[in-house]
């Protein structure tokens, strides 16, 4: 369980960090992508969420 919360906190970590690189870019092509890439990553860290919660209810 130890190794979800440590994923989860660098998924959320990237995640934050990719929306400042968004929200700086001036190139639209490079707000797109990173904006895409901040949504990818709060996704995947929301489905570990999601596993670590099913776990404990076991």
């Amino acid at each position: 369980m130890k190794d979800y919360q440590i994923h989860l906190e660098k998924l959320r970590n990237d995640a934050a960090e990719c929306a400042i690189v968004r929200d700086l870019a001036t190139h639209k092509a490079k707000r797109e992508l990173f904006d895409r890439l901040a949504r990818h990553l709060d996704q995947l860290a929301d489905e570990i969420e999601r596993a670590m919660m099913a776990s404990k209810a076991r």
